[in-house]
């Protein structure tokens, strides 16, 4: 059972705290002023210029490999060559992704390694068959051609642009070491002009602070194009990943059906089970007394009737708890009303469907709304809930607010974890925002599947 509104959890939560629970940090200069000096700008830009001398190598590896690789297929060589330059392309993709990780902050799952059935034919077979290698390939020679211009285009306007800033400080250079005045603009045979009057270097140095100012923003739009092509080409393929997220989410899947079992196990157990156990003794002492004591004997059996009725009672709450008879005949607003009428809070359930969803979706959102009405029953000191259930494109959408203390975290290993991993293994979203002192609201979407 979920104790996210629990006392404990409100130490994780803390009002206007940062990643960490750090307060976050307070600027006094614009965005616009700040990002010439940040470090982001410096890591940016030491990606870029480190990029022209990797991609030049990369790219010239690259070429003479699959060029001496293809040109020596027709015998036997050519095949272990091109596998060899793809391997040593993987190698390189290696270190781009440890740029990007240090350089970028993007971080780069590694692709599936290369695997052989064993011996050396079967490793090359197992490389030329990878996709990731050949977009490591792909990355190698596509990369350089965008390098160079980066490259270019970086240099071109952090120089200018902080040589024309710094213009007045160091506008002594020319007059003592060249002979002219300052920059020269244009010049003929007739007439110079140079940069050197004091409105002219004012002129400059404004020129040179716009440009400086500038120059960050245009660095990251050019890395933006290397973060795309290091997360499209070196990284996992989106098979690989989503078969990945696939056999993550089916061991999910496995864990709660087990932990389901468990549970109807353990209550048939201990409930209804041992309910119907003392039945039978409580029957068949009545049995024995039926014909020296029949007043006793009759006493029992209104004994066991009332044990009946309890263990009835038992077995609908069970199966209720399995899948409720109501959901199948009716729908979520008849089943959803059901159990907000069992809470120990008023609630009040607006659902908005025109169409029903999968069954499977249908039972997941119910017991989603369960799960969250008892924590409100339980730990929330709410006086009212509201549960709102409407669809949007093909997804069913489920929200519940309660007006109690808040202080729910879904990271805290709690039953709102359970829950944003179950609704994760069918492509679902859990968001909580549970603020210190309230409201609560949780969202759950859904696939709607219908």
């Amino acid at each position: 059972m979920a104790t996210a509104y629990g006392p404990d959890t409100r130490a994780h939560q803390r009002s206007g705290t940062g990643p960490g629970g750090h307060p976050p940090v307070k600027h006094f200069l614009p965005a616009a002023l700040r990002a010439p000096v940040e470090a982001r700008t410096w890591r940016e830009l030491g990606h870029v210029l480190l990029s022209l001398p990797i991609s030049v190598v990369m790219f010239s590896f690259a070429v003479t490999m699959v060029s001496l690789g293809l040109g020596l297929l027709i015998t036997f060589l050519g095949v272990p060559v091109l596998a060899a330059g793809l391997v040593v392309c993987r190698g390189f993709g290696a270190v781009e992704r440890g740029r990007a990780r240090g350089l970028l902050r993007l971080d780069v799952a590694d692709p599936a390694p290369v695997r052989g059935k064993g011996g050396l034919m079967s490793w090359v077979g197992a490389v030329l068959r990878s996709g990731a290698s050949w977009r490591h390939l792909l990355y190698a020679v596509l990369h350089m051609p965008w390098a160079v211009f980066a490259f270019v285009v970086t240099v071109v306007f952090w120089t200018y642009g902080w040589a024309a800033f710094t213009y007045p400080l160091w506008r002594w250079v020319f007059p003592a070491y060249v002979g002219v005045d300052g920059i020269q603009v244009y010049g003929d045979s007739t007439h110079q002009v140079y940069l050197d009057s004091s409105f002219e270097v004012a002129v400059t140095s404004a020129i040179g602070l716009a440009l400086v100012l500038v120059t960050p923003w245009i660095i990251r739009g050019l890395v933006s194009v290397d973060r795309v092509m290091v997360l499209g080409l070196l990284g996992p393929s989106r098979l690989a990943t989503r078969v990945s997220e696939l056999e993550s989410d089916r061991g999910v899947v496995v864990d709660t059906a087990a932990a389901d079992l468990r549970r109807i196990e353990r209550d048939l157990h201990d409930g209804a089970q041992a309910r119907l156990v003392a039945l039978a003794m409580d029957l068949g002492l009545a049995k024995e007394k039926l014909d020296h004591d029949p007043e006793a004997a009759a006493r029992m059996v209104e004994e066991a009737h009332g044990e009946v009725k309890v263990a009835l009672q038992e077995l609908r709450d069970l199966a209720r708890g399995i899948h409720p008879a109501v959901l199948t005949d009716r729908g979520l607003d008849a089943a959803l009303s059901a159990i907000a009428s069992r809470c120990t809070v008023p609630v009040t359930v607006t659902v908005d469907l025109e169409t029903r969803p999968a069954q499977a979706i249908e039972g997941i959102a119910y017991f989603t709304v369960s799960e969250l009405l008892q924590n409100i029953s339980k730990h929330a000191r709410a006086t009212h809930a509201t549960v709102d259930v409407w669809q949007t494109a093909q997804r069913l959408m489920l929200q519940v607010t309660d007006n109690g203390r808040g202080g729910a975290d879904v990271t805290t290993g709690s039953g709102l974890a359970g829950l944003t991993e179950r609704l994760d293994a069918v492509d679902g979203v859990l968001v909580v925002d549970s603020p210190q002192g309230g409201p609560t609201t949780v969202t759950a979407e859904l696939p709607w599947r219908g």
